[in-house]
């Protein structure tokens, strides 16, 4: 319990902003469609937050190393608060789009921090603990964040300036913390092809997981409006597909700990085409059927990302987890930048349906995929163990390595 406390500073800054940034893109896609933004547009502010994400993640770690962990997290929480403040002074698409690059920004950033830190002072006695906690506060944050929607006006200079506050009361728990900030470790190199070569199956379901994820959570509120839902169910919809995500990652664990991880992964990506026909079909006919075709969804898409991290990791060279991790994280946000444009313009000339029809079209690429790689070579010689990812920053693929090393130092 002492170690856990000592970490409370993290959570509680994890906790905050989480409730902050995850508020923000469904808030901003009702506030957009209200404020007259075309559907593409609102796809745009999507695309926009994953590339201010796409660049944090890169830049965060050569920060840390010029002026330490808390003053590294201050700079991208102010670039967070001011994203979220500024979005009543000038209510236009470019501009809030421009905005939500701070916002994405912020978010790699702060999560950057917050793991280099974690991974700086756990040991193999109270990782599993710590990480667990850690998993579990961000995921039930993230939960209610989606449930925030429900109280919070779209488009209302309120609903922003709440959001703000909750960004910068992140900062205060760790930038006044008494523990010791920890050394400085060097930033890792970018590899994205030499990935692919390593395990082309585990790169292609990452970018997968980036359409997917990218696509729902910045889209999801859009596709809810469209078929009729109100902003409470609009929240209770995207909450479900969270909690379906918190659901799934131990029996999928399990699955990938003791059978073929290519199969695992070819029949969970089959399991989202399922869902996702599933949802078009089905899924408006009542508003229990959208409850449970998100929760179902999640359960099914939420797992691809560990499930392709773990597996390229199977393949990865002793050593080189970290830069890995870090190229894993390019190509998933390579994913995520593009696919909430496209999913919201298919959605502008298609109607709402072609949301799941394009993440159907990804995971059906992905099985067939799978299938080919199942013919071109048999599966890796020595597993490591299955470990769910949130798709956060790289300094997590570092720390969980780092206890796998230890654990097999001391047996």
């Amino acid at each position: 319990m002492r170690t856990l406390i000592s970490f409370a500073a993290l959570f509680l800054s994890v906790a905050l902003l989480q409730l902050s940034s995850g508020a923000i893109s469904p808030l901003d896609a009702l506030g957009g469609l209200k404020s007259g933004f075309s559907t593409t547009e609102v796809g745009l502010l999507g695309s926009s937050h994953f590339l201010g994400f796409f660049v944090g993640c890169w830049l965060a770690p050569r920060m840390i190393g010029v002026v330490g962990h808390s003053r590294t997290f201050a700079a991208f929480a102010a670039c967070g608060a001011i994203g979220a403040v500024a979005h009543p002074l000038l209510v236009e698409p470019m501009v809030w789009a421009g905005l939500r690059v701070l916002t994405g920004f912020c978010v790699a950033g702060c999560y950057t921090v917050i793991e280099a830190w974690l991974h700086a002072r756990v040991t193999n006695s109270n990782r599993g603990r710590v990480l667990g906690v850690y998993r579990s506060v961000d995921l039930g944050a993230s939960l209610i964040a989606q449930l925030l929607i429900s109280v919070l006006e779209p488009a209302h200079y309120v609903a922003y300036n709440l959001l703000t506050i909750l960004c910068c009361a992140s900062l205060f728990p760790l930038v006044i913390t008494r523990v010791q900030q920890p050394q400085i470790s060097e930033a890792p190199r970018l590899s994205p092809l030499k990935t692919f070569r390593v395990s082309p199956l585990g790169a292609c379901g990452v970018a997968v997981a980036g359409v997917t994820a990218a696509s729902f959570r910045m889209v999801g509120a859009v596709y809810g409006q469209q078929i009729g839902l109100v902003a409470t169910e609009i929240a209770y919809f995207l909450a479900a597909f969270v909690l379906g995500g918190a659901l799934s990652q131990i029996p999928v664990g399990w699955l990938a700990d003791r059978y073929d991880r290519r199969w695992v992964l070819i029949v969970v990506s089959g399991l989202s085409v399922l869902a996702c026909a599933g949802t078009v079909i089905y899924g408006n006919e009542s508003r229990s059927a959208v409850y449970i075709s998100a929760l179902l969804f999640g359960m099914v898409t939420f797992p691809v990302f560990s499930l392709s991290a773990a597996h390229a990791n199977d393949f990865s060279e002793p050593g080189k987890a970290v830069e890995l991790s870090a190229s894993l994280m390019f190509i998933y946000g390579v994913g995520a930048i593009a696919s909430p444009l496209l999913s919201s313009y298919l959605m502008q000339i298609g109607g709402p349906a072609m949301l799941f029809v394009m993440i159907a079209c990804a995971h059906l690429g992905l099985v067939i995929f799978g299938f080919y790689r199942m013919l071109a070579g048999p599966p890796a010689e020595s597993r490591r163990p299955y470990r769910y990812m949130p798709r956060t920053s790289f300094i997590l693929g570092r720390l969980l390595r780092r206890g796998q090393r230890d654990k097999n130092k001391g047996s």
